[in-house]
């Protein structure tokens, strides 16, 4: 079944563009009728329920933001594109969950990695096992069901259960800088964290990027079951690791998916990896 996507933008000849753009990048995306105003977007949506919608920030009934914030609460809400010639919204777009952040005018190269990034997200399963599993809980909480005694209930080792305190809000996007460019990084694009005198080296797919933080900050509000400490000065992102390896000299590496790097692991964390 074919992908669908709405775009709302309230200029028919950059919606027109936008769709020619769209069909030379994703030539099996079907796409709805153009939603000339905020209002109607949501309304689209809510019928239609796209898969993803690229949505203009400034638009007359509502923004794009509120129709990100509309789309937010539904049951099966849509992957989100900002389009927009205003970089000043970029923080408050990331806040509502967006994918991606496109200024005008848009280019086709810009754009193809947009596509690529929406694909793989509408590829990947719909949550995660924790995710589910603080669903159903909260759900027969709600419900005013008893839970099985906490002797019955398994916790992974090395971390406390929360049951009962709400659900934790991790790091969703990282502002790192590379030369004079500010950029916003998902966090589950970054292959690790290494720290570097006052920065800490931010290393995804497409190159290395810096942030003004040390790694004792940052580490908090990275989500634990993402993001593993494999060294006093290094976090990996535990889902781009491939393999753990020994050197010659009896060190521990891993190697990553995306990343000819390898990560060194101290003995102090190397328990973590003696299964793989």
């Amino acid at each position: 079944m074919s992908p669908v996507a709405l775009i709302a933008e309230d200029e028919p000849l950059l919606a027109d563009a936008l769709r020619a753009m769209l069909a030379q990048a994703w030539p099996d995306l079907q796409i709805l009728p153009v939603a000339p105003d905020g209002t109607s977007a949501i309304a689209a949506i809510a019928q239609s329920q796209p898969d993803v919608v690229f949505l203009d920030i400034s638009m007359p009934g509502a923004t794009g933001i509120e129709v990100a914030q509309a789309c937010a609460r539904l049951i099966q809400p849509p992957q989100i594109v900002f389009v927009t010639a205003f970089d000043r919204f970029a923080l408050e777009a990331f806040d509502a969950v967006a994918v991606d952040y496109l200024l005008k005018p848009v280019a086709q190269e810009r754009l193809a990695r947009t596509v690529a990034r929406v694909r793989e997200r509408l590829a990947a399963p719909t949550g995660d096992t924790l995710s589910k599993l603080l669903t159903t809980l909260r759900t027969r909480l709600e419900a005013g069901e008893e839970l099985p005694p906490a002797s019955s209930r398994s916790t992974p080792a090395g971390q406390v259960s929360q049951i009962g305190q709400p659900p934790r809000e991790y790091l969703q996007f990282v502002r790192a800088s590379v030369r004079d460019e500010i950029r916003i990084v998902p966090v589950q694009e970054i292959c690790f964290f290494e720290a570097a005198d006052k920065y800490v080296v931010v290393a995804t797919v497409e190159g290395d990027l810096l942030i003004r933080t040390s790694l004792r900050e940052l580490l908090p509000q990275l989500d634990p079951s993402r993001f593993w400490q494999v060294h006093r000065s290094t976090v990996v992102n535990v889902g781009e690791v491939v393999s753990a390896q020994h050197t010659p000299l009896g060190r521990l590496t891993l190697k990553l998916k995306r990343r000819k790097d390898r990560v060194a692991v101290s003995r102090q964390y190397a328990h973590l990896f003696r299964q793989m």
